[in-house]
């Protein structure tokens, strides 16, 4: 796969001294922050129109307090506290798994349960990092909050493609399943879809995408990529694949305007919050024409 970033690097790069592509296109890690781009945006377009669908805004935002817990673990066992993605891995499926477990075996509402386990990943996981930090003098809760796209090295674009694949060999296959799970229960048992193994599956794939963008964009705005593109698209979309097509454009468009913009025109805002920001800028203008057009008034999806 390294070669062939760098054949997708050269060749752009050759473009950009020539003047055909813009000049934050000599840059080899500008380059590579497009390429993950290019990744996550449909990625989380598509699983945030289903984590808007079954109602799971805080899931997200509790796996990636979670993997604070799991950098601060990878770092005192041994691994890079740039890439400790084993332990992030492992402890932040232990942790989904766990809370899915137990919204199976309580009363408690799933809001106030996520809360629960939100507040707790978020107190152990600083804690942790804290500690951590103090040992070996970086600012590792720093990357794990807010994280970078501009310095991500091919071992983070490998890992993002693995799962990228992954998700795609699980999930096309099982969305239909997934989303009558989502909406109709009943309807989906008595048509033999295993709704149980479906939401552990859905649950998999939405902590490993968590996860592998971490290092791109942070635990504090990966819930927000995942959400505000789905929202937006929602505001004007009349069927759900025009909700799920309109949210993985928005999120891809979200991602490289957050990335060149600032780039091109020397604004020092850090990327992380251009993409949102960019994401935000599309959710208001839908939501514009939502409540100003009749067409899309009255839609619901």
């Amino acid at each position: 796969m390294n070669d062939l970033y760098s054949w997708i690097r050269d060749h752009l790069q050759a473009l950009a001294a020539s003047q055909v592509l813009p000049q934050p296109f000599e840059y080899e890690f500008v380059i590579n922050a497009l390429l993950c781009a290019l990744l996550i945006g449909p990625l989380l377009g598509v699983l945030g129109s289903m984590v808007m669908i079954k109602r799971m805004a805080f899931f997200s935002q509790s796996v990636g307090n979670a993997a604070m817990t799991g950098v601060a673990i990878g770092v005192l066992v041994g691994e890079s506290y740039t890439s400790p993605y084993l332990s992030m891995f492992g402890f932040c499926l232990l942790f989904a798994l766990t809370l899915k477990y137990t919204q199976h075996r309580t009363t408690l509402p799933n809001d106030t349960l996520i809360g629960v386990f939100l507040s707790i990943s978020l107190a152990v996981g600083a804690s942790l990092l804290l500690f951590v930090s103090a040992k070996i003098n970086t600012h590792v809760m720093e990357s794990v909050l807010f994280g970078s796209i501009l310095a991500v090295d091919h071992t983070d674009m490998n890992v993002l493609l693995g799962v990228s694949a992954l998700c795609a060999l699980i999930g096309l296959p099982l969305y239909n399943a997934m989303l009558l799970a989502s909406l109709n229960p009943s309807l989906a048992h008595a048509r033999g879809v295993p709704v149980r193994v479906v939401e552990y599956l859905f649950v998999v794939l939405v902590t490993l995408v968590t996860v592998a963008c971490l290092k791109i964009i942070g635990a504090v705005l990966v819930e927000a990529l995942l959400l505000i593109p789905a929202a937006a698209a929602r505001n004007i979309s009349r069927s759900l694949p025009v909700l799920v097509t309109l949210a993985a454009l928005i999120a891809t468009f979200s991602c490289v305007v957050g990335i060149l913009v600032p780039m091109q025109f020397y604004i020092p805002v850090p990327t992380g919050g251009a993409i949102v920001i960019a994401a935000a800028l599309v959710f208001v203008l839908t939501t514009i024409i939502r409540t100003s057009t009749a067409r899309f008034r009255g839609a619901s999806v």
